[in-house]
């Protein structure tokens, strides 16, 4: 048996994301037992022997966010309890990345304390994607190496029949990733912005750019209820867009986000299997596997190996 090739385990958040990372590193998913105890504590017991082993914990931090974190911190702390050699905590989505600062009296800032409770749990290295503030890397004393969904949406939207088009940000918290889109699909670039009423809802007020008879690509990081994305494709709509698609890199879809795109003027919904996806019925929603790209920075890690070629969007050397 190689000793020194990585082992792949999983919790209950996305076990279909670790087999398809799994498969791509050529290894089997690690044998582990995650379940709950009848009063809702986690239990967690390593099958196999991992002393001494480079071992790779799959595990978004999505909804049910503190199960899935809890199963995560107790799989760390098992695994390091049976003596692995170095233990890296794969979250393709980082759950609480938006409370990353204190913006009003009295708040914590979550996303840090969740990369101190990584730390002493007993992780040794973070892989992540597409963050909502990269400055949580910054949270970490620990190597974090964060990915972009970006090569695997690029891929896809190039395949598609997208007349005169133009990247639209939804948000204005969102320009700087919208204008990497922009640069990479060499495209005008668009701003909607909102005002955001509640947690759940927003009123987008108005546009800047020029986005009449164009094919509209709208980008953000993560859509849980849909409230930016369908607010601002109803506004793009008004000022006379063609076709509207939006490229999301985590998708959280919510029973009011699927109801809210299936009367939306959203064409069709992009994005990844960085958590589970639901369907929405009568909706156009795409979902593309990131497993390629977080396997091959495993085997680039495993193997000390550098990651910034993954990087590359489409094979011309332009980066993300």
């Amino acid at each position: 048996m190689d000793n020194t090739g990585p082992q792949v385990f999983t919790g209950n958040a996305n076990p279909g994301l670790a087999k398809e990372i799994a498969d791509y590193v050529g290894v089997p998913v690690g044998q582990a037992t995650v379940t709950s105890f009848p009063n809702g504590e986690t239990f967690v017991k390593i099958n196999e022997n991992i002393r001494g082993r480079d071992v790779y914990i799959v595990q978004p931090t999505a909804p049910p966010t503190n199960q899935n974190l809890m199963e995560l911190l107790i799989m760390i702390d098992a695994a390091r309890r049976a003596s692995a050699m170095r233990i890296t905590a794969v979250m393709p989505f980082y759950g609480y990345a938006r409370q990353d600062r204190k913006d009003q009296p009295r708040v914590p800032i979550t996303a840090k304390l969740v990369a101190n409770l990584l730390t002493a749990a007993g992780a040794n290295r973070i892989l992540c994607m597409d963050l909502h503030a990269q400055q949580i890397q910054g949270f970490f004393d620990i190597p974090v190496d964060h990915l972009y969904a970006a090569p695997v949406i690029y891929r896809y939207l190039s395949t598609l029949k997208l007349d005169n088009l133009i990247t639209v940000s939804p948000d204005v918290g969102g320009i700087k990733q919208t204008s990497a889109y922009s640069q990479l699909l060499h495209t005008g670039l668009a701003i909607v912005a909102k005002r955001r009423t509640s947690a759940t809802s927003v009123d987008s007020q108005y546009l800047v750019g020029e986005v009449d008879g164009k094919d509209v690509l709208m980008v953000d990081d993560l859509t849980e209820t849909a409230g930016t994305l369908t607010a601002a494709a109803k506004l793009l709509k008004e000022h006379g867009a063609r076709r509207i698609f939006a490229a999301v890199s985590h998708a959280l879809l919510t029973d009011m986000a699927a109801e809210r795109l299936q009367n939306s003027a959203i064409d069709e919904l992009i994005t990844t299997n960085s958590t589970v996806v639901r369907q929405i019925p009568g909706f156009k929603l795409t979902v593309l596997s990131v497993a390629n790209i977080l396997g091959e920075a495993i085997k680039r890690i495993n193997g000390g190996e550098s990651v910034s070629s993954l990087f590359d969007i489409n094979g011309k050397g332009e980066k993300v």
